[in-house]
């Protein structure tokens, strides 16, 4: 049977619901006669149209609102190149065109791109032994998480490159490594938030074709977008222009600088969070860690830490890699709960950094919080885990020991061990297994 059910399920699902919500649910709802669309979709669309026709100088000016690298355009290039072989206009803006017919292609194949992410935690799911259940839940949680980023705003990119950065952490090969992470950060820069955390477990003779292939897609869309305008580029790549007036404000918007249309330049703040990302990998190289995929999910959450200007569906990413995270814990079932209830919540359209931004900062941390596990039971955990390397001799030594501190009753066996090798709490479980005479 297809391994891969369960996120094909959950693409299918959500192609259903954007349909129904933007077609017929969306407009009743709010009483509309035109069809409810994310409008972000509709000016990506015109940059990748220009790409088509090879027009790299129109790549960064209006109405595109391209900020991302010339990857985003690209990847939507096949969809336009269809929309024109059909015949189908891609017509106004969708904030003013009542039914354009361009979105009954665009949807789906919007939805099929977002869907790699999916794909990319089943995968993880079951190199690490998730149970059935536990991964049609985790199928359906982050299908529901991502109704944000696609349905409801109209931003794949993020949600194929972040995926790609999950193939990339679960890939053996540094080569493949490489060139995973080379395809998110081409489609989407964000992903440089989580680059120095995989390289966190990279020998470090392989640091330099890593950053080579890493670096080298980017390089070449980005290099030949410059040379077509380089006034424009650098405006939309290195300043990242972002409207606290249209999106909301964070308690950094007065510290960003000024921009002559009323923006403000997300660039610095998004430099400084990259910055923080490095000083965590390095620091978790020396320390060393078992926990790289959650410090994957800390390191994407710096992103919403540093911003001057919030967008709801900026707080998906390191969600979507929590809940894997939790899958793997036997936590999914409370973060799905939070990663659901933060979605929502994101949609509203309060303002005040205080109201929105601090509050969602919260519950982004207690997610995390929530899919990493902490205290007596991640320990028990461990040690189960590390009873699967040792000696056969041994087990039976700590097999007795480890549900005390689940607190689960313990055997008859465990009462009569010897005070030497008995862990009376969850604090000394560590020098009791390294007390064993093997």
């Amino acid at each position: 049977m297809f391994r891969r059910w369960r996120p094909l399920l959950a693409t299918a699902g959500l192609i259903v619901f954007e349909a129904a919500s933007s077609l017929w649910w969306g407009p009743a709802i709010v009483g509309a006669r035109h069809w409810s669309l994310p409008e972000d979709m509709w000016s990506t669309l015109v940059a990748a149209q220009r790409l088509m026709h090879g027009d790299l100088a129109g790549l960064y000016t209006p109405p595109t609102a391209l900020v991302s690298f010339p990857g985003t355009a690209l990847m939507l290039v096949p969809l336009v190149a269809l929309l024109a072989w059909s015949g189908i206009p891609l017509g106004p803006d969708w904030s003013t065109a009542a039914h354009p017919a361009a979105w009954l292609l665009t949807g789906p194949y919007e939805i099929a791109l977002a869907a790699v992410p999916l794909f990319a935690a089943d995968y993880i799911a079951e190199r690490r032994s998730v149970t059935a259940r536990n991964r049609l839940l985790l199928a359906a949680a982050e299908a529901i998480a991502l109704w944000g980023v696609t349905v409801r705003w109209g931003h794949p990119e993020d949600a194929l490159a972040t995926g790609l950065v999950l193939y990339a952490y679960q890939a053996d090969s540094p080569v493949r490594k490489g060139w995973l992470v080379g395809a998110a950060v081409a489609v989407q820069p964000l992903v440089l938030l989580a680059v120095p955390v995989l390289m966190v477990d990279l020998p470090l003779r392989r640091f330099t074709g890593f950053l080579v292939r890493a670096a080298l897609p980017a390089v070449v869309l980005l290099g030949a977008a410059l040379a077509a305008n380089p006034a424009a580029t650098v405006r939309a790549v290195f300043h990242q222009p972002n409207y606290p007036s249209v999106d909301h404000p964070t308690l950094w918007t007065s510290l960003a600088p000024r921009m002559a249309d009323g923006s403000v330049a997300s660039g610095p703040g998004r430099l400084a969070a990259i910055a923080l990302a490095c000083l965590i990998a390095f620091w978790l190289r020396r320390r060393g860690t078992s926990d790289l995929l959650w410090w994957v999910a800390v390191a994407l959450a710096l992103r919403s830490v540093f911003e001057p200007v919030m967008v709801a569906y900026y707080l998906w990413p390191p969600m979507a890699v929590a809940l894997i995270v939790a899958a793997t814990r036997g936590r999914l079932a409370v973060t799905a709960l939070a990663t659901t209830t933060i979605t929502m919540a994101a949609q509203v359209a309060w303002r005040s950094p205080w109201v929105w931004w601090v509050p969602l900062l919260i519950a982004l941390a207690i997610t995390l919080a929530l899919a990493r596990g902490t205290g007596t039971r991640r320990l028990a955990l461990h040690l189960r885990w590390c009873l699967l390397t040792t000696r056969p001799h041994v087990i039976h030594r700590l097999i007795n020991k480890v549900p005390r501190l689940t607190g689960r009753p313990t055997r008859r066996t465990d009462r009569t061990a010897s005070p030497h090798n008995r862990c009376h709490t969850a604090s000394s479980a560590r020098q009791c297994v390294c007390s064993i005479h093997i």
